[in-house]
C-alpha cells in the first residue's frame, strides 16, 4: 500500500529503470471491509450487551432524527477527504456523501454516468468531453466544471492526497513536469469550457479511463474549499473539511463523526438522483469480532458480516443465481433464532503470501508453494468463504476468463493444484544446502486473524519437515504496512481489491521496480530483482508492454493479455506472491431491510439511498 508519489510516469520510469508507475493503493486490504469481514475472524462468544443499549445516539452526544439503517465498521474511519483515504472504511462513508462523473451502480463492474448526464471521446480516445448533470453540494452551491479541476488538482499536488499516480500515471492525465521529474502544480490537461462543460485530455489512451473516473478519489469538491494548492486560501481549514464539515454532492450529507466509535450521514433532500429512502446511515465502529457478532446478534445491526468461527455454510439456502455469479438466498437459523437474508459476491480480489525476496531465498519460497494447498485451506479453514487462488489476477478478468484460468492453472502451475507435496518442498530446501542441522528461520507476519493465524500454524508444521523454521507474528493493519513499506517484513499476508476492474490493476503489484521498498511509495514489498529472482526481467519487459500498450482497441488489449500471462507465469516461477483464495463477499440481514445485491467491486462501492426499512 504506498504513500503519496508525485512523480511522473516518465519520472518513475528513469528512477526504476523502466518500470511502471506505482498504482491504486486503495485496493489493498487486509483489516475490515466495512460491515464484517471475511479476513479478520475471530471467536464470537456469548452476549455481553444487552438489545439497544448502544444503538442510542446520545451516548456519543449526537442525535438522529428519522429512520437510521444500522451498519458496522470493521475498521476505524481515518478521514472524509476523497484524496487523502486509504482505507476500506473511510472510503464507505466517502462514497455516500461524494459524486464522481462516473460510478458504479450498486458495485457491479460496469460504470454508468453519475455526475456526468453525457460524454463523449476523441477518436484517438485522448480527449474526454463531459457534460455535468444540474447539481449541488450539501450547502447549496451548483456543481460546475471548474470544481473538477479544483478537486483534480488537489489529486495531482495537494500533500494530503495519497492517489496522485492516479491521475498522473495510471490514467496518464496532461501536465508538465519539472526538471526532477515532479509535477508541476497547475499543468493538469483538465478545462472547464463552461460551467457545465468539462474537457479532459491525457498523454495517451487508457484502457480504464472511466472506470478510474468512478473512483471517490475524482468526486467533486466545491472550488477553493480548502487552501491545500496553491492558487486558493481555502473557505475553512483542511482538518474541519475531512473531518468535521466534508462537504460533496451525494445523497447524503455528513451528519457526525466520533472518532474510533460511530459516524453517520443523513439524506440530502436536494439531490439531483433518487433522494434517499432512508433518512440516516449509521455506521458503529467495532474493530473485535466478538463485539460486533454480538452487536449483530442483539439486532444492533441492519446489515452485517459474520465470523467464520461462527459460520456455518449448512445453513446457507440460496434461492438464485444471477448472471454475477451473485447467490442470493436465506441464513439461518442464526444465535438469536432468525433466520436471515443473505447474499454471497464472488468479489475481484486476491489474498496472498508475500515474501521479502532480499530476505527471504527463493528455495524457501518455493517450499512455501509446494506445501500450501489452497484447496484444502479455502475449505477447511476459510470454510469455503472463496474460490481456490492459483493466479494473482482473478479469473473473471483474466484473459480469456475464468474458463482460460483454469486451463492455465490445471496445464502449468508448477506447485501441485489442490496437494500438498512435503517431499517436493524438502527436495528444493535440500538442494539448497539446507537440512535438519541448518534450518531457514522465517518470520511470518499478518494482520490480527485467528483464521489466518490458523492457516500460518497449518503451514508452519508442515515446512518443519521442509527445513524451514516459521515464527508467527501478529500485528496490527497499520503497523503491518509501515513495516512493509521499510522493508522489514519476511513473509506477511495482505490482499487486494479492484480499483478498477481490468488484470492490470491487480498485476502492478508484480511488477518489479514497483515492488523495491527502498523508493518512496512502494506499490508491495518484495523487493523483486534480478539478484534474488530469475524471472525478473521477464516480468519487468512484460509489464512495460503493459505500459506501452494502454489504448482500448483490440490489438493493444491483445498485447496486454500476452503481458499478464507471462507476468503471472514470471510469479509462479520466482515465488514473490503466493496467491491463496479469492474471496466469496458475504452479508446477512434482517427482514426489516429492503436492499440490493452489492456487485464484484464490494460493498463498500453500493451507494445506500436506494434502500428501504419496514419497521
Amino acid at each position: 500500500m504506498p504513500d503519496t508519489n508525485k512523480l511522473s510516469r516518465r519520472r518513475f520510469l528513469k528512477a526504476t529503470g523502466g518500470a511502471a508507475t506505482a498504482a491504486a493503493l486503495a485496493g489493498c486490504t487486509g483489516g475490515g471491509d466495512g460491515d464484517g469481514d471475511t479476513t479478520t475472524e475471530d471467536t464470537g462468544g456469548e452476549e455481553t450487551t444487552t438489545a439497544a443499549e448502544t444503538t442510542e445516539e446520545e451516548q456519543s452526544g449526537n442525535e438522529l432524527s428519522g429512520s437510521i439503517f444500522q451498519k458496522i465498521s470493521s475498521g476505524t474511519i481515518t478521514t472524509f477527504d476523497p484524496v487523502a483515504a486509504t482505507d476500506t472504511a473511510s472510503g464507505q462513508v466517502i462514497q455516500q456523501m461524494f459524486d464522481c462523473l462516473m460510478s458504479y451502480p450498486d458495485g457491479l463492474p460496469t460504470v454508468e454516468n453519475e455526475l456526468a448526464a453525457d460524454y463523449e471521446a476523441s477518436d484517438d480516445f485522448t480527449t474526454y468531453t463531459f457534460q455535468l448533470e444540474d447539481a449541488t453540494y450539501h450547502d447549496g452551491r451548483s456543481v460546475k466544471a471548474a470544481d473538477f479541476a479544483y478537486a483534480w488538482e488537489r489529486l495531482a499536488s495537494s500533500s494530503n492526497s495519497r492517489r496522485a499516480y492516479f491521475i498522473l500515471d495510471s490514467i496518464g492525465m496532461e501536465h508538465e513536469t519539472d526538471g526532477e521529474g515532479n509535477y508541476v502544480p497547475g499543468s493538469l490537461g483538465v478545462e472547464a469550457t463552461s460551467d457545465t462543460e468539462l474537457v479532459v485530455n491525457l498523454k495517451e489512451p487508457f484502457h480504464d479511463t472511466l472506470e478510474m473516473l468512478a473512483y471517490t478519489s475524482f468526486a467533486a469538491l466545491p472550488e477553493g474549499i480548502v487552501g491545500d494548492i496553491e492558487g486558493y486560501d481555502g473557505e475553512m481549514e483542511y482538518t474541519d473539511f475531512a473531518s468535521k464539515n466534508p462537504i460533496g454532492s451525494g445523497p447524503f450529507e455528513f451528519a457526525f463523526w466520533e472518532k474510533g466509535t460511530a459516524a453517520a450521514v443523513t439524506k440530502y433532500d436536494d439531490y439531483y438522483g433518487d433522494v434517499a429512502q432512508v433518512d440516516n446511515v449509521r455506521w458503529q465502529v467495532i474493530e473485535d469480532d466478538t463485539a460486533r457478532y454480538n452487536y449483530a446478534m442483539n439486532e444492533n445491526a441492519d446489515y452485517f458480516g459474520l465470523p467464520t468461527a461462527q459460520y456455518d455454510p449448512g445453513k446457507i439456502q440460496v434461492d438464485n443465481v444471477d448472471e454475477f455469479g451473485r447467490e442470493v438466498g436465506k441464513y439461518g437459523p442464526v444465535r438469536n433464532g432468525k433466520t436471515v437474508n443473505y447474499v454471497g459476491v464472488p468479489t475481484l480480489s486476491i489474498f496472498y503470501v508475500g515474501f521479502n525476496m532480499k530476505k527471504v531465498p527463493k528455495p524457501v519460497r518455493q517450499a512455501f508453494a509446494y506445501v500450501m494447498n489452497q484447496d484444502q485451506m479455502v475449505e477447511e479453514v476459510f470454510k469455503g468463504r472463496g474460490s481456490p487462488a492459483y493466479i494473482f489476477t482473478p479469473p473473471t478478468i483474466y484473459p480469456g476468463g475464468a474458463t482460460e484460468a483454469r486451463d492455465k492453472i490445471e496445464a502449468d502451475y508448477p506447485y501441485g493444484v489442490g496437494e500438498t507435496n512435503i517431499q517436493a518442498a524438502r527436495e528444493v530446501m535440500e538442494e539448497a544446502g539446507y537440512s535438519e542441522d541448518n534450518k531457514f528461520e522465517v518470520q511470518w507476519t499478518q494482520y490480527n486473524s485467528d483464521t489466518w493465524e490458523e492457516m500460518a500454524k497449518i503451514l508452519r508444521d508442515q515446512l518443519a519437515s521442509a527445513h524451514v523454521n516459521m515464527k508467527i507474528q501478529k500485528a496490527d493493519f497499520s503497523t503491518l504496512l509501515e513495516r512493509g513499506r521499510n522493508g522489514q517484513l519476511e513473509a506477511y499476508t495482505l490482499g487486494w481489491i479492484a480499483d478498477w476492474p481490468a488484470a492490470d490493476n491487480f498485476l502492478q503489484l508484480l511488477n518489479p521496480p514497483q515492488t523495491d521498498t527502498s523508493q518512496p511509495g512502494p506499490i508491495s514489498y518484495v523487493n523483486w530483482t534480478s539478484d534474488n529472482g530469475d524471472a525478473y526481467q521477464k516480468a519487468t519487459d512484460a509489464y512495460q508492454r503493459v505500459v506501452n500498450n494502454p489504448s482500448p482497441t483490440d490489438d493493444a488489449q491483445a498485447v496486454r493479455d500476452e503481458a499478464y500471462v507471462e507476468i503471472e507465469e514470471s510469479n509462479w516461477e520466482d515465488v514473490a506472491m503466493l496467491n491463496v483464495f479469492n474471496r466469496k463477499d458475504e452479508r446477512f440481514w434482517y427482514d426489516t431491510l429492503n436492499i440490493e445485491p452489492f456487485g464484484g467491486m464490494g460493498p463498500s462501492r453500493q451507494k445506500l439511498n436506494k434502500v428501504t426499512l419496514n419497521r
